[in-house]
């Protein structure tokens, strides 16, 4: 897609090359096989479709520039499979594509939106739930976001370094989506989707290293480092959900757990902003040799500052539920009770759940798990819920 929509200059026109092939090889390599390198493969038949369609275009003049721009792409087929990535034409684009979309000519949401559409995969339908909107709204969003890029004529780069950091912001906040898409599916059979985790992840170092001097890229990619450590240990055999102070923290991801530790430090040096605060709530659990040796004075302390930093009611459920284990739950209820505007969002109702059940308060804990059923698109993740549901309302 990346690389289609830089020589096309057209999103829908590259999603549609796409597509179509795809669907070729839905076709081929089941009668075929599998290419040796299927990324190329799709590639090089997407781009060939595209110069054919053009061809057939009565306005074929106006698209010569298009078609010469096509016929000079070096399918990266041509390259061997295992140095596609590192050869760096598809991974650049992607870069190119995240910068384009989080153009300061696009409103902050669509930015976002569309770098989540098209490089993150995630339908419209997912990026909605992200943004807590209808998803008749999001879509709206994403053509007029479409139509803006070619109407202005933004161009599709890596932007000069002079005009880097007034874009940072909304790059970052979209690899954070993309990845937290991967940490919770909103809508899969799976917990995770660990290509899109590795997408941000990967695309989070490329720009650390293109940025070296920008701690919050640091303090990012050193939070997806240390959220991502888990990963092993948020399911079990079953492929069934595991809470936070039940994993064994021994199938943690030291590697990972290292990396994710030396970056918030440095990250956290230059002052208190957003993701390395966050960066450093995740260094605290990363650290904790048990549940029960977790630093909660400490997180609490931290989303306090995280509360000043970037004030939503998100970070004031997630500082609601650090007090509760530093407190006690009567008081962590007190404080989500006290949240407005999250009624749709589904971790509240799971948070007030929990909080219900260890305060005895059987009835209500129930309601509140399933109102969180309700708003769980994700089947791990419901089937925890309905666990946790049987147990309440036996007890009720």
């Amino acid at each position: 897609m990346a690389t289609l929509i830089r020589v096309l200059g057209d999103f829908d026109a590259a999603e549609e090359a796409v597509q179509d092939a795809f669907l070729v090889a839905l076709e081929r390599w089941s009668r075929d096989g599998v290419p040796d390198n299927p990324g190329a493969w799709i590639v090089r038949v997407a781009r060939n479709g595209a110069i054919d369609r053009l061809r057939r275009e009565r306005t074929l003049r106006d698209k010569e520039g298009i078609l010469e721009r096509l016929e000079q792409l070096r399918p990266p087929a041509e390259q061997p499979g295992d140095q596609l990535e590192r050869a760096g034409e598809i991974e650049d684009d992607r870069l190119r594509l995240v910068f384009t979309c989080c153009h300061p000519a696009l409103a902050p949401e669509a930015r976002i939106a569309l770098t989540l559409r098209t490089l993150g995969g995630l339908s419209t339908a997912d990026i909605a739930r992200a943004f807590l909107i209808a998803e008749s709204t999001m879509a709206q969003r994403l053509v007029r976001a479409k139509r803006k890029i070619g109407a202005a004529g933004i161009r599709y780069e890596v932007p000069g370094r002079e005009r880097m950091p007034e874009r940072l912001p909304a790059v970052l906040a979209t690899l954070y989506l993309i990845f937290n898409e991967g940490y919770l599916a909103a809508s899969a059979g799976s917990l995770v989707r660990e290509e899109l985790s590795e997408e941000a992840i990967r695309l989070a170092r490329l720009l650390v290293a293109l940025m070296p001097e920008e701690a919050e890229a640091k303090g990012l990619l050193a939070l997806m480092l240390l959220n991502d450590s888990r990963r092993a240990a948020r399911v079990d055999a079953a492929g069934e959900l595991v809470p936070l102070d039940e994993q064994d923290r021994a199938l943690w991801d030291a590697e990972r757990i290292a990396e994710g530790l030396v970056l918030s430090e440095q990250a956290a040096a230059a002052g208190p902003r957003p993701y390395a605060i966050q960066a450093r709530i995740a260094a605290a659990h990363a650290s904790a040799p048990s549940a029960a040796e977790t630093e909660w004075e400490r997180i609490v302390r931290l989303y306090e500052w995280l509360a000043l930093a970037a004030p939503s009611p998100v970070v004031e459920l997630n500082r609601a539920a650090a007090v509760a284990m530093a407190e006690g739950p009567e008081r962590g209820l007190e404080l989500i009770d006290a949240i407005e505007g999250l009624d749709g969002y589904q971790p509240l109702h799971s948070a007030r759940a929990d909080l219900l059940r260890r305060l005895g308060r059987e009835a209500e804990a129930a309601a509140a798990c399933e109102r969180a059923l309700e708003l769980s698109g994700n089947e791990v993740e419901r089937r925890f819920l309905e666990r946790r549901l049987a147990e309440l309302s036996g007890r009720s």
